[in-house]
């Protein structure tokens, strides 16, 4: 049997096993893809997945010289007002979540305030902190949209039309601005489209999409969290270390694309709580 059909038919019999809620998988190993689904294959809400589409727009926009992560936002802003210290943080610590600055998720934080970006810079900042917060992903965006215009708009031709998903629509917060780390609505299959070009390190088809070092940003230069459960000692840009030797991305509910020994197992659920035991049996099986 092929080895993505096996692993597929391993996952498979795990979730039936334990009862995960999951709505469908898609194994990729090598050339060879395997797919079941246990609900109607429609596009769902990808949750945090979406915020490697942000590290890969932030990476195009760096490949076309538009912008350096490392450049400091009094650079990029201007005269905008900042809070003490901010003036100095950069895309690289928004996308990292280690800007310092304190503003945790809430689900009504996109209307808290008049403007969350704003208000978010406005804060002080604590220093070089890891802080997983929503509202990071959404100020990195609106920052790189002074550089390279309405995010959506920049990577559809660029990005999104080479993956199939020109269809593909970002949910948007009451100022018009992308969602960011959130509102991105895939079929399991086109989320495992962006697996396979950060495997293939921003190349689809023979085309390069992105540097490797672009790609390679949601899985390079981990940070440490503070955290002691397995898989969320360390976070990249958007990428979690672990489930131990694998890496992946991890949204809300279950939706996960776990990178383990050459295979892109991609899994869409409602099921929050089960999400890590299938990542960690997904890491293990890809790696048997």
């Amino acid at each position: 049997m092929p080895r993505a059909a096996d692993l597929r038919d391993r996952l498979a019999d795990e979730i039936d096993r334990t009862g995960f809620g999951a709505h469908g998988i898609h194994v990729r190993v090598g050339d060879e893809t395997a797919q079941r689904r246990w609900t109607p294959d429609v596009r769902e809400e990808i949750h945090s997945v979406a915020k490697a589409v942000c590290v890969l727009a932030a990476g195009i926009a760096v490949d076309e010289g538009a912008v350096s992560l490392d450049e400091p936002m009094r650079d990029i802003l201007g005269d905008a007002p900042l809070g003490p210290g901010v003036e100095r943080i950069t895309l690289r610590h928004l996308l990292s979540m280690t800007s310092g600055i304190d503003l945790p998720w809430s689900p009504t934080m996109m209307t808290d305030w008049p403007d969350l970006a704003a208000e978010f810079l406005s804060r002080p900042t604590r220093g070089r902190v890891f802080q997983y917060s929503n509202a990071s992903t959404y100020t990195a965006m609106h920052v790189l949209a002074r550089r390279v215009g309405d995010i959506e708009e920049y990577i559809r031709p660029r990005l999104l039309d080479h993956l199939g998903l020109g269809d593909v629509t970002w949910a948007r917060c009451p100022n018009g601005r992308v969602l960011a780390g959130e509102g991105l609505a895939l079929r399991t299959e086109e989320m495992a489209r962006l697996g396979h070009l950060v495997r293939d390190g921003g190349v689809v088809d023979g085309r390069r999409l992105v540097s490797a070092a672009g790609a390679a940003a949601l899985h390079s230069g981990w940070v440490e969290t503070g955290s002691t459960g397995e898989g969320y000692r360390r976070y990249a840009m958007a990428g979690w270390d672990g489930p131990g030797d694998a890496w992946r991305l991890h949204g809300a509910h279950g939706q996960l694309v776990v990178f383990a020994a050459g295979a892109v197992v991609t899994v869409t659920a409602d099921d929050h709580a089960g999400a890590d035991a299938v990542a960690a049996f997904a890491a293990r099986a890809a790696g048997a």
